[in-house]
């Protein structure tokens, strides 16, 4: 009965989604459904559209944290299927309704489970896809005050197995950030080019060089990836020489030190180019994802809760490439995270026609719940050294 109610909690939350920043009403959603299952409280408005459910046991013991996303993306699905989203060009392509039915479904277990000590806190986060919900909740005072000890979190990934526990030692996801560039030199006529300064050289030169820095190879520790991902200069006007083009990158490394270093050598390379060519720059940085952190006493604990459900464990050497904003709580938290295996089949994350598979609805509850037991039940003593 319980996995039909978090299976069409899922379904309902595919069917509304809300991007970045608007979260409000799949917030109510989560809000309605775990109230029947009477948490200590409810926490509202945590960074924004977030929530945390807080049941607390009766004795003093450690405080777990267990986090999902509330946001959608901004694709139009290409699914037919009766769940399928309600909104124009907004819907759920990264799993978070699935993420969002799994830590909800902790809610009735909590409700009926005979803990004796230490607090459970769900968090619903917003604003994952854009880097800000992590960050905006370690600075809410709402968020502060909970003093949790251990944060856990999970992503489906397709192209594995089903139901495989993927972790990774070093880092689950990679240092992510986001710059525009923007260079602004002189408009004149087209027939007379030498009367105001075309950037169209200097931006050719400032690609070609940018990609020098790249280390694509993931196994280097110096893994370095700079993807072009918007132009634009000028108009569609032949009588005019522009004067002004943005050229917008993402950024990805393995550590903070190593973005440190590449975002360093992208200011100087952009400064040299810029001065070459007459042209005034202006750069813009965004969309920070911090790399996600693996404790290692966190990441025991999963290994055990997957050897505890019979699940399969597949080790990974590196961190996945994407961004995961989960790294702000890995700043100032014991965290890890870990994936697991969507299917083979299943459509890439983001790809229009991708849907959370039903099936791992039960993988990730069971998962997560062996996690809690581990860390609460007589406060486990292979936790006190750490």
């Amino acid at each position: 009965m319980i996995e039909k109610e978090i299976r069409e909690l899922r379904h309902k939350l595919h069917s509304n989604p809300d991007v970045s920043n608007k979260e409000l009403g799949t917030a109510e959603i989560i809000k309605n459904f775990i109230a029947q299952h009477h948490p200590s409280e409810i926490i509202e408005g945590i960074g924004g559209a977030g929530l945390a459910a807080v049941y607390r046991f009766s004795k003093k013991g450690p405080i777990v944290t267990i986090r999902c996303e509330l946001d959608a993306l901004p694709i139009e699905e290409s699914n037919t299927f009766l769940h399928r989203s309600s909104k124009s060009r907004v819907s759920h392509k990264c799993g978070h309704d699935g993420h969002m039915a799994i830590v909800a479904g902790l809610a009735p277990w909590l409700k009926k489970e005979p803990l004796e000590s230490g607090t459970v806190i769900l968090l619903f986060q917003p604003a994952e896809e854009t880097g800000e919900g992590a960050k905006r909740i370690i600075e809410d005072k709402k968020f502060i005050g909970l003093k949790t000890d251990y944060i856990f979190a999970l992503h489906n990934i397709p192209k594995e197995p089903m139901h495989h526990i993927i972790i990774t030692n070093g880092g689950f996801s990679a240092e992510v950030l986001s710059v525009i560039i923007k260079l602004n030199g002189k408009e004149s006529h087209a027939s007379e080019p030498e009367n105001g300064i075309n950037p169209a050289l200097g931006i050719s030169e400032l690609i070609q060089k940018l990609s020098i820095l790249n280390v694509s190879e993931p196994m280097d520790a110096n893994f370095s990836l700079l993807t072009p991902v918007h132009i634009n200069m000028g108009q569609v006007c032949y009588g005019i020489s522009p004067a002004h083009v943005e050229l917008h990158y993402t950024l990805r490394t393995w550590t903070t030190h190593k973005m440190d270093k590449l975002r360093s050598n992208l200011i100087n390379i952009a400064n040299s180019v810029s001065k070459q060519y007459h042209l005034e720059l202006q750069l813009e940085w965004l969309e920070h994802f911090p790399a996600s952190s693996v404790h290692i006493k966190c990441n025991e604990l999963i290994k055990r809760a997957a050897i505890a459900n019979g699940f399969t464990i597949a080790k990974r050497p590196i961190p996945f490439k994407f961004g995961e904003d989960f790294g702000w709580f890995s700043k100032s938290y014991k965290t890890a995270m870990f994936g697991i295996g969507a299917g083979e089949l299943t459509p890439a994350l983001h790809n229009a026609d991708y849907d959370f598979p039903d099936e791992l609805l039960s993988t990730g509850v069971s998962m997560l719940k062996s996690i809690i037991l581990d860390i609460l039940f007589k406060n486990n003593p292979f936790l006190k050294c750490s």
